[in-house]
């Protein structure tokens, strides 16, 4: 008897100005796929939300906090944050106008729709570290989820935002006590480095269990003020 397989499926591929990227379908899960490298699925999303709590919890009860979300994804972490009253405003940047658009009228519209109609969610078509570098606009909290994390980023320009001057953006798009929280497919003690060398205080590691391999974690720092 022969064994059977799913088989992905793409569902669209497209080529942006960083590349390709690729909707897939995998038995019941969707991924997304950049430049060959896998970016995330729709599986689990208990990490993304850990992200957006872990945030939260740290501004210490903060009324109405308003957050930047850097990467839209599969949209957990935009959707988890919705769902919560607590949050003020909500931006998210994306850079893939790709992404964007199987949110706003393609397969991922299911697991969005209802946070995009919220009247606190706003989606910034930008590239995050561009967009920190350039707002005036400051943010109580800061969730990054654009890379497998601070030492395996999907594009080579993207390395730089985890270095001293876009740490240095980040802490200039924070209010004084903001929070700043980054998904990692694995711990970087040398982020934790970098994160003091920017003058980021309260610097912590959560971890996130999976079923295999090393723990996802969240690295959460907070701005001085």
């Amino acid at each position: 008897m022969t064994a059977s397989y799913d088989i992905p499926v793409v569902i669209d591929r497209r080529e942006g100005p960083y590349g390709e990227v690729v909707l897939r379908r995998h038995g019941a899960l969707l991924q997304i796929i950049a430049n060959g490298c896998f970016l995330m699925d729709t599986s689990d999303g208990r990490s993304e939300r850990l992200l957006v709590d872990a945030a939260y919890d740290a501004l210490d009860g903060r009324p109405e906090p308003s957050v930047l979300i850097g990467g839209l994804g599969v949209g957990f972490s935009l959707a988890h944050a919705a769902a919560d009253p607590r949050w003020g405003r909500i931006t998210v940047v994306e850079r893939e106008r790709a992404i964007i658009d199987w949110h706003r009228d393609g397969p991922l519209a299911g697991l969005s729709a209802r946070a995009l109609a919220d009247p606190r969610t706003d989606v910034v078509e930008a590239d995050l570290v561009e967009y920190v570098n350039e707002i005036s606009d400051t943010f109580d909290a800061l969730c990054l989820d654009i890379d497998n994390g601070p030492d395996w980023t999907v594009t080579e320009g993207n390395a730089g935002l985890y270095g001293t001057s876009g740490l240095a953006g980040c802490a200039r798009t924070l209010k004084p006590g903001g929070v700043l929280a980054v998904w990692s497919a694995q711990p970087s003690p040398e982020f934790e480095g970098s994160l003091r060398n920017a003058g980021f205080q309260r610097i912590r590691t959560e971890e996130i269990p999976v079923a295999r391999g090393v723990p996802d974690v969240v690295h959460l720092a907070v701005r001085p003020g």
